[in-house]
């Protein structure tokens, strides 16, 4: 494996770097405070970078970048502010690529472009009894009497980008086709899902620990019209595509805990070099020292694994190469353990001053215990690793 970035890789790393520093840097904490989605700086963002349609095929508008590039700007948003960062993480990869990967030709002429414009995607899969446990749906899909549209009616949870989003990809049990019978994954269904749809509404937005700038909200469909042309690659196909999809979605929330980690060291180290305690700058002191040798450490290990990670998605989609799936979920459980542990060592160093809203580690300690519970807590990683490993 080559560990050295391209010239493309690195010029995208300085431009997503200095958007994150001139136009998210002022904002973030006011907006977390607010719990105010960015929605003014994402405008800025499609139109300084182009970045948001990473995922999408050129012929549709797109600006297609590999798979380690795009984990660099999810790491370099979320090294600044990590809620911006699973927004775009949500946008491109759970929304965008899955539209690409399982449309067909009409559903991609229609959604792709206007995703690779400024409109935001988003993605629903979770319910209140099906978060882990993702086969349990409760959202329910009936086929019109006229036979032109599915009829849903449920309430979907944890729906990153919630009010934000303008075009869903969005999960439900078709209860039409007998031959799904009692199959615990049965009449799953994926549906490209518009806000504007009848019978759609946006339901109560969550007060968080962390990502608070990040609106996760409630969907309520209460017989929400969707044409039955909105159907994504057929029905009863819907959980494949989306255990696809979290293959994909763990190597960006891996991205997302490594920037968190580097954002945190970077602020500690910089704070420990300044900071003067018995005649010498903290950082010379071997407790403090040790602390910021191992969090150096930890954060580059974590960068060696999403990128690896990243690559095998790549080789997976472009040569038929093996699924990705257990190097997305020890990318994903590696480097949220490493942003949860290196976040907290910098509160440490700081002091005081740490757990005060004057610096950003408090900021960053509290958004990174998301990435050791969303796409799949820690727990269920480890589960798909040793089925991995296990003969």
């Amino acid at each position: 494996m080559d560990f050295i970035e391209t010239e493309e890789q690195n010029m995208i790393r300085e431009m997503v770097r200095g958007f994150a520093e001139e136009t998210l840097a002022p904002t973030c904490l006011e907006r977390d405070r607010e719990q105010r989605a960015p929605l003014e700086e994402w405008l800025e963002f499609c139109k300084a970078t182009g970045l948001q349609g990473v995922t999408i095929p050129d012929e549709y508008g797109g600006n297609q970048v590999d798979s380690v590039s795009e984990s660099i700007i999810v790491e370099e948003l979320a090294r600044v502010d990590p809620s911006f960062s699973v927004m775009y993480c949500v946008h491109v990869g759970l929304c965008s690529m899955t539209i690409a990967l399982h449309g067909n030709e009409e559903q991609k002429k229609q959604y792709l472009p206007r995703l690779a414009g400024n409109e935001i995607g988003a993605y629903s899969l979770s319910e209140a009894g099906a978060g882990t446990d993702a086969a349990a749906l409760g959202c329910k899909a009936k086929i019109s009497e006229d036979g032109s549209h599915y009829i849903l009616n449920g309430e979907k949870m944890w729906v990153t980008n919630g009010d934000s989003a303008d075009i869903y990809v969005l999960f439900a049990k078709d209860v039409d086709h007998p031959e799904f019978g009692d199959k615990k994954h049965g009449g799953t269904t994926a549906f490209i899902v518009e806000k504007s749809f009848h019978g759609f509404t946006v339901g109560k937005k969550e007060d968080k620990l962390g990502i608070r700038s990040s609106d996760t909200c409630s969907l309520i469909l209460k017989d929400c019209r969707v044409p039955i042309e909105n159907v994504l690659k057929g029905v009863g196909e819907g959980f494949p595509i989306a255990m696809n999809a979290l293959d994909n979605s763990r190597i960006g929330i891996a991205a997302q805990a490594l920037g968190i980690a580097q954002g945190a060291f970077e602020a500690a180290l910089n704070y420990a070099h300044e900071r003067v305690a018995f005649g010498k700058p903290i950082a010379h002191h071997q407790s403090v020292g040790n602390y910021l040798a191992d969090m150096a450490t930890r954060t580059e290990a974590a960068r060696l694994m999403v990128y690896k990670a990243s690559l095998s998605k790549q080789l997976h989609y472009e040569e038929g190469a093996p699924r990705h799936t257990m190097d997305a979920s020890m990318a994903k459980l590696f480097a949220g353990d490493t942003a949860m542990w290196v976040s907290e060592r910098a509160v440490q160093v700081l002091g005081g001053y740490g757990y005060t809203t004057d610096f950003p580690v408090e900021r960053f300690f509290r958004d990174a215990k998301i990435t050791q519970i969303y796409e799949g807590t820690q727990e269920v990683q480890r589960i798909v690793i040793n089925r991995s490993i296990s003969p």
